[in-house]
């Protein structure tokens, strides 16, 4: 520190050279510690106000630093999460509390969330999964699957994680959640795990749940997973993974009621969206259906598998789902039915309205033949009930099949209903393949190229299929408009 105690010492120091250099040495010292702190308040600066949309704001406020944690993408930060989340639930009955990440690449393994409580990931905020498998809690499988879907004993808990909650949010100024998967990828691959992959975030039985505004990339396995959870949104994420990559659905509502997905992008190595309830006799006796869910402004990137799927895992039922205003491209199909003997529940109140289609497999697929089982003993005689799908005003491109529609013998699919639909075929698409393949399914067709299959015969009336003109509840919950202020500055 440059002290001069007067005015006589000052004038003392500036006639010695020797005595100039250390001088200038000490305000160069002052000058980089004043400049570091300046950045610093610049820093602080920046989180000490900004706005952001949300069901709940919350009264208390704390930055991941205040914990320890560092932001260098090397040091573990597991404890830092864990820590900030246990002192801020205390607030949980007052407000509740926000925990804010900033800039920087947080290197951390699972950690649980809190009630009343939002985790805000700012711009350039990564979070980046561990590949330790130490700092990821073994968990016990699932109630209505019964078994790990990647190994029949338990499962790792998910890098974001909580179970029992009430009005939980995760959101951001598109921060990036980075799941670092491609090893658990390969270890899936060799058949090395004897545990289930871990989801990038997941929620069990809980209510009032936000996930938006953020970018997730390379999940281990499903990126957003609520389940026996209802009240839910889920929007304006970004969520990349590539297109081979083993089980990177992107957002799987499970045994959930109540959900509102909506401007959502995904690329992704299997289903973008997949709705499930259950796996067989596991899902049968749990009994949570999937239901009252509304998808809106989808787009999806997966060669390999679907936009949306109903299922496979659907045998405690899915019931009034609606999807509007969706686009596939370079997709393996649109919106499909995936079920199997052994499922039991049942699919039914299935609308679609507006799906923009270019470069599909298929556009209408259903499949009564989806067979993997979680044991040996499923119950051959629980026959799942698919019936109600409706899908109207469709364009398609570049299509290899327009319809595979395969139901159960002595089980059928039925009130299928097509409307309002145009699918132009591709041309390299062999003439020798029909663009339409039905069998055990009964419906009705109008205003259909190419024409379908005779098991979808012209409605006499030649109407559009039905689409719901009422709101589901989760339609009217609006959000309010919350902000930081830093207590430091």
């Amino acid at each position: 520190v440059c002290v001069f105690s007067t005015p006589e010492m000052f004038h003392h120091i500036m006639k010695s050279p020797l005595l100039q250099n250390s001088y200038v040495l000490c305000v160069i010292s002052v000058a980089v510690i004043l400049g570091s702190l300046a950045e610093s308040r610049i820093q602080n600066s920046k989180l000490a106000s900004f706005d952001y949309p949300a069901i709940n704001c919350r009264k208390h406020s704390a930055v991941l630093t205040d914990f320890g944690a560092v932001g260098d993408g090397k040091t573990s930060n597991t404890k830092a999460f864990n820590s900030a989340i246990s002192k801020l639930s205390q607030y949980s009955n007052d407000g509740g509390a926000q925990l804010i990440v900033p800039p920087g690449k947080w290197l951390t393994g699972s950690f649980n969330l809190t009630s009343h409580f939002t985790l805000f990931l700012q711009k350039d905020a990564v979070i980046l999964a561990s590949q330790d498998e130490s700092e990821w809690p073994e968990l016990p499988v699932l109630p209505s699957y019964g078994r790990g879907r990647d190994a029949p004993a338990g499962r790792f808990s998910s890098l974001i994680f909580g179970t029992h909650l009430t009005d939980v949010i995760i959101t951001g100024n598109n921060g990036t959640i980075d799941g670092q998967g491609s090893s658990w990828w390969k270890k899936f691959k060799s058949d090395q795990l004897k545990l289930t992959r871990p989801y990038m975030i997941e929620l069990m039985y809980s209510d009032q749940i936000q996930i938006s505004h953020l970018t997730l990339i390379n999940s281990p396995t499903w990126f957003v997973h609520p389940i026996y959870s209802s009240n839910i949104i889920v929007n304006g994420l970004t969520i990349l993974a590539p297109v081979d990559s083993p089980n990177t659905d992107g957002i799987n509502p499970d045994s959930s009621t109540n959900v509102r997905i909506e401007d959502n992008y995904i690329v992704s190595g299997d289903d973008c969206i997949a709705i499930k309830s259950g796996w067989d006799q596991y899902g049968i006796k749990v009994g949570k259906p999937s239901q009252h869910i509304i998808i809106r402004r989808l787009t999806c990137i997966s060669p390999d598998s679907a936009m949306i799927a109903l299922g496979s895992e659907m045998s405690g039922g899915i019931q009034d789902v609606r999807a509007e205003d969706i686009t596939a491209i370079s997709t393996e199909s649109a919106v499909r039915v995936k079920t199997a003997i052994g499922r039991g529940g049942f699919v039914k109140d299935i609308f679609v309205k507006g799906m923009k289609l270019n470069t599909m497999k298929y556009v209408f697929w259903m499949t009564g033949t989806y067979g993997q089982h979680p044991d040996k003993d499923f119950d051959p005689k629980a026959l799942p009930k698919v019936s109600g799908i409706n899908y109207r005003d469709v364009t398609a491109k570049n299509v290899t099949f327009a319809g595979k529609l395969e139901g159960i013998s002595n089980d059928p699919f039925t009130g299928i209903c097509l409307s309002n639909v145009s699918i132009e075929m591709s041309e390299q698409r062999s003439k020798k393949k029909l663009p339409w393949n039905c069998t055990d399914v009964a419906g009705v067709s109008s205003n259909v190229t190419p024409q379908p299959c005779e098991l979808l015969p012209v409605k006499k009336d030649k109407s559009d299929c039905p689409y719901p003109s009422d709101k589901l509840p989760i339609e009217n919950v609006q959000f309010k408009t919350c902000s930081f202020k830093s207590s430091v500055f």
